[in-house]
């Protein structure tokens, strides 16, 4: 985290988010060189229990734990060593290597599994009803905001795969919701030329290394500039990715002299609705001739 960031949040959070680390890694054992009684530490336990019994591969791994590529690899050849798990090239890219777990490799993830279970319980046991619901509730809270803090928002080539999915995921989403469906032909266009510099720019919001949202601009000069394809996964809603990648285009908008941006939603999408609201979009006459819109929206940088 960056200086400004820090700057950002003030002392007493600061103070009780190391106290809260210092807590939970001291309750759960993390702070033991045998994560679980197992000869292990915390992070080749969970290096093992994320690898899955389909196996991954080293890349995808790196991704989904946010961990050094070289430090993950040592793990990896500690787990193999012990005779864990198996790695080896993967079979249609040579330089990406894929690791699956062992026979003995499932036996120990599943004993990872009863003895993580255990140490629940043991945080869970000591306390009342009441404290016990307290806190199963604030865990759930404090996942979901954590959750939160590691989604990731980044330009993106339009052309890319994590683009391809993004945009054939909201297109397939429309034509779910929508009475008539959704045909993109008939829209306005918004295309991998569009959304790329200087015409236009694609945003993608990737969870644990996962493309989970998107968001995109068309540019035209000091003109208004358009907003395009806002979607958010399912399972990353309620996360705040679509606020986020709102403010970021925004912030893109206004670091290329934009004075006002404009979109254009559906009736259909409320929560849509409900955000650019929320975010300072004021509903205007209709400015283009999209068949799908119902409601038109403005808002001015500043």
């Amino acid at each position: 985290m960056g200086d400004e960031a820090i700057g950002a949040v003030d002392d007493a959070a600061i103070r009780q988010a190391r106290a809260f680390n210092r807590s939970v890694t001291q309750r759960i054992g993390a702070l033991n060189d045998e994560y679980l009684a197992r000869g292990r530490p915390l992070g080749a336990s969970r290096v093992l229990w994320e690898i899955g019994a389909d196996g991954t591969d080293l890349r995808t791994l790196r991704a989904r734990l946010d961990l050094d590529s070289g430090y993950l690899s040592r793990l990896a050849q500690t787990l193999e060593r012990d005779g864990l798990v198996a790695v080896a090239p993967g079979a249609g890219d040579k330089r990406v290597r894929t690791v699956r777990l062992t026979e003995a490799g499932r036996a120990e993830r599943e004993l990872l599994d009863r003895r993580s279970d255990e140490l629940a319980s043991s945080l869970l046991a000591p306390l009342s009803d009441v404290q016990r619901g307290r806190l199963v509730e604030a865990m759930g809270v404090v996942e979901r905001l954590l959750t939160a803090g590691l989604v990731n928002v980044d330009v993106e080539d339009p052309a890319s795969a994590a683009a391809r999915f993004c945009i054939e995921s909201y297109f397939a989403e429309l034509d779910t919701r929508f009475d008539a469906g959704f045909d993109p032909s008939r829209s306005i266009s918004a295309d991998v030329d569009e959304l790329t510099e200087p015409a236009g720019l694609l945003l993608v919001a990737r969870l644990r290394g996962e493309p989970i949202g998107c968001g995109a601009l068309k540019l035209h000069g000091r003109e208004p500039a358009e907003v395009k394809r806002m979607w958010v996964a399912p399972s990353a809603r309620g996360l705040g990715v679509g606020r986020r990648i709102l403010s970021e285009l925004e912030e893109r908008a206004r670091q290329r002299a934009v004075g006002l941006l404009r979109l254009e939603t559906n009736e259909t999408l409320k929560e849509a609705g409900g955000l650019y609201r929320s975010a300072g979009y004021v509903e205007v006459e209709a400015f283009n001739d999209e068949p799908y819109a119902h409601h038109w929206f403005e808002k001015r940088l500043t």
